[in-house]
């Protein structure tokens, strides 16, 4: 059969609250969230492996709370607002660097604002040069996110086929979740990938096609999958913060 080139259409992911898909790998970290803004603490970090939705769950929060990313560059105009909101997001991966983190951390805890932080691991984990900012983020409230179970990626891959109007066998959707990567990022480089892959072929998105997409897929699968990410020291490998 004759293949077609597919057009590169851009498809923009959704970051609402709608969008969330409850299982029990997110329920309390998401739950957490959506505590806002009767947290018990000014700082929330919420911490999970990569791909596991802290980015998505970051920006839920700052459409609901109208919160902004803050970044090496924009500190200073946070902290001079009155009852800020802010995301920082990746901190364990050097973000901010340690005082401009301490600022916003100790700004918020005095009664300045909220403040989100995502990380790979919890703050225990990170190792952190500044005595105090260990100390005011071993004091924040704490919310994990765990690995993608199938319940968590079956719903996210049904809402992702949906958004690009795929109709996808039951079957094939079974055989996709066990046996791709375990992470959401993931979940949205193979539907990018399954509805080029049938607009090509012209074809149903059937489990053959979803075989095939996987087995040529770079990194799809999770046999294939190995992470490159290391634990940082304190859990056996990694670098420092900030660095």
């Amino acid at each position: 059969m004759a293949r077609q080139l597919p057009l590169d259409l851009p498809h923009r992911p959704s970051h609402s609250r709608d969008d969330l898909v409850l299982s029990a790998a997110n329920r309390l970290a998401v739950e957490a969230v959506d505590a806002w803004p009767g947290w018990s603490h000014p700082v929330l970090f919420v911490s999970g492996p990569p791909g596991s939705g802290k980015s998505h769950l970051a920006a839920v929060w700052a459409g609901q709370a109208g919160a902004v990313s803050a970044g090496r560059d924009s500190v200073g105009a946070i902290l001079s607002a009155s009852d800020f909101r802010a995301v920082v997001d990746d901190v364990d991966r050097g973000t901010l660097g340690e005082p401009a983190l301490f600022a916003l951390v100790n700004a918020a805890r005095l009664g300045g604002g909220s403040l989100l932080l995502t990380s790979r691991v919890p703050p225990a984990a990170m190792r952190i040069a500044t005595a105090d900012l260990r100390s005011r983020l071993a004091a924040a409230a704490t919310a994990q996110l765990g690995a993608p179970d199938d319940a968590l990626l079956t719903g996210v891959l049904a809402k992702l086929f949906a958004d690009r109007q795929i109709e996808i066998e039951a079957a094939a959707l079974g055989y996709l979740v066990a046996r791709m990567e375990r992470s959401l990022d993931a979940a949205r480089r193979i539907v990018a990938a399954i509805d080029r892959e049938a607009l090509a072929a012209k074809r149903r998105v059937t489990r053959p096609l979803v075989r095939r997409v996987l087995e040529e897929g770079d990194g799809f699968s999770a046999e294939k999958s190995m992470s490159s990410w290391r634990l940082p020291p304190s859990l056996g490998g990694g670098r420092r913060f900030g660095e």
